[in-house]
């Protein structure tokens, strides 16, 4: 502050004032005459011991009504009754403020709604629902967790206001949400005010769709999630369900039962075998509480806070094997199997794939990893598997996962090695042509930088799904395995020679004229003549291919795209 005083002032008398002016009223203070001139200060430093001296003579303390508050907080705390309490260990589970400890510790930041339903008859600590903020992995974030004590973790009116709350002030953050799930679905005695609102339950899907692609939300399945409760999960941009405690269904076991006859237990209707293996709602699957936790802080390592941010890089490792090796481990030979990780591996840093429905699909690999400590996103064919040929399944996963990469600024890395998209009336009966639209969909209309490396055969329209030169990738790479070409050998000679191999009576000479038309055929679609065509951009050698793709992707990491200027498109 400042303060006039007299111009009679002496220089000492001035300084004398200042101190005694800061230490009163605990401020920093310049003194000024009438022409404006500073003739003295001083700084107020607060000294520690008046401080102390102040609070050991300040006798006030909590009142009995603060103290009657505190009484009430604790006894929320505690949840439900205690003989459902008593029953979570037999089910493996943490009590919920146990197993928000777990996730946050000292990082939880704040609860909201603590006293909902604190006036009911009935015993509903929090309306069996925790919503909040915390501090994960150096994350801000939003919260919600189900109290299991409380009516089996059901909804109702409070609770789903809680969770419409937690949602919309996301919206306004941009921050991300995680769902710690543990619910039997609507409280069905009290469906009355939430079910069918504006601002009931239903809004939870609303809600999740206005933040799908916006901030990342995460849901953990704790317990049984059926009905409405099991569509926050597949909302979700990532689902992780934990073996031995969790499913989801549309209908429980009792109600299937009802409706069509079939008895079925929980695990088989809906459990986390179902989802990883042949839904593939589930992204990952935890062995326990412990692992859910540890599945969640890897995966939100790769992801930014919301969209218009980028995710956040680190400073990088060595891959786990030597890029040395990946031209060993490629077979020439086009049908021969071999697994996609050992190129993997010698490509991305040490320890950081994490593979996203890896039951799911197989023919296709999706995970993210870092290249010098970069997030990608990997879409990858899997010889090992159906030959890495793309069935319908596969087309859905890497199609939404491209989409999610997309929302969230990640960069794509196509690894192709297919041959193409699966024929045949079970296919066809499965959607093929619809799954397949949407994987190409998904990669025509991705934003994000894209690199896309032929490392072997790339055959039919695997070629477009797998981001060729078509569909806008930064580079188009190939390795010296590589081939382009509309189908394989085998099926071109077939289509295009069978009449006049056939009329070749001599069977040695049959075969060495097919071994002639074989070797013509893979000459005209080796990867010298896309590159002397300039179809691709670069033939790379595989020991160079880490150093190459850190490159391009840090040169393009600033690249910004435009997409038509339209609605949305009309394809899901």
């Amino acid at each position: 502050m400042r303060i006039r005083i007299s111009d009679d002032t002496t220089e000492s008398e001035a300084e004398a004032i200042a101190e005694a002016l800061a230490t009163h009223f605990e401020d920093d203070v310049i003194l000024v005459v009438d022409s404006g001139e500073e003739v003295g200060s001083a700084t107020y430093d607060g000294d520690e011991r008046d401080v102390a001296t102040a609070r050991a003579e300040d006798d006030l303390g909590p009142t009995e009504r603060e103290e009657s508050l505190i009484e009430e907080i604790e006894e929320i705390l505690e949840g439900g009754p205690e003989k459902y309490k008593k029953q979570l260990p037999e089910e493996g589970k943490l009590f919920v403020r146990d197993r928000v400890d777990l996730w946050f510790g000292d990082d939880f930041l704040f609860e909201d709604g603590t006293f909902a339903e604190f006036d009911s008859d009935d015993q509903l600590p929090a309306d069996g629902l925790i919503t909040g903020a915390a501090e994960f992995e150096g994350r801000d974030l939003h919260f919600m967790a189900n109290d299991y004590t409380v009516k089996r973790g059901s909804m109702a009116s409070k609770g789903v206001e809680k969770f419409l709350r937690m949602q919309q002030r996301a919206l306004k953050t941009g921050r991300p949400v995680l769902y710690l799930m543990d619910s039997s679905g609507g409280r069905i005695d009290q469906q009355t005010g939430f079910f069918a609102n504006r601002e009931g339950i239903g809004k939870y899907y609303y809600n999740h769709s206005m933040l799908s692609g916006r901030v990342p939300q995460i849901c953990v399945l704790y317990g049984p999630s059926i009905a409405g409760a099991a569509y926050t999960p597949v909302f979700a941009d990532f689902t992780v369900m934990v073996r031995g405690m969790s499913a989801m269904a549309i209908a429980s076991p009792r109600m299937v039962e009802m409706v069509t006859g079939e008895e079925i237990s929980l695990e088989d209707l809906g459990g986390p075998d179902v989802h990883a293996q042949y839904s593939g709602s589930a992204d990952l699957v935890a062995d326990d509480e412990e692992h859910a936790r540890e599945l969640v802080a890897k995966l939100i390592g790769y992801l930014p806070d919301n969209a218009d941010e980028d995710p956040p890089q680190t400073s990088g490792a060595a891959p786990k094997l030597s890029p040395e090796g990946i031209d060993a481990v490629v077979p020439q030979e086009p049908n021969k199997g071999y697994d996609m990780f050992d190129v993997i591996d010698r490509v991305v840093d040490a320890g950081s794939t994490l593979e996203l429905r890896p039951e799911y699909g197989k023919e296709i690999i999706t995970s993210f990893a870092r290249i010098d400590g970069r997030p990608i996103g990997i879409v990858a064919n899997q010889p090992n598997h159906r030959a890495g040929a793309i069935f319908p399944d596969a087309a859905e996963k890497a199609a939404q996962f491209i989409w999610t990469c997309d929302a969230y600024n990640i960069p794509l890395l196509y690894l192709c090695d297919t041959p193409g998209f699966m024929a045949g009336s079970g296919v066809e009966k499965e959607g093929i042509l619809e799954q397949g639209k949407k994987m190409i969909y998904a990669t025509s209309s991705a934003t994000v930088p894209k690199q896309s490396v032929v490392v072997r055969k790339a055959y039919g329209a695997g070629i477009y799904a797998m981001s060729g030169p078509a569909y806008d990738p930064e580079s188009t790479l190939g390795l010296p395995s590589g081939e382009i070409a509309i189908m394989g050998p085998e099926a071109a000679i077939n289509a295009v020679y069978a009449r006049k191999l056939s009329e070749i009576d001599d069977e040695e000479e049959r075969a060495k004229r097919e071994q002639e038309l074989r070797e013509e055929y893979r000459e005209d679609i080796d990867i010298h003549r896309m590159a002397s065509e300039v179809v691709i951009d670069e033939i790379v050698p595989p020991s160079d291919l880490r150093e190459e793709l850190s490159n391009r992707f840090a040169f393009y990491e600033t690249v910004e795209k435009d997409l038509p200027d339209k609605k949305h498109g009309t394809i899901l």
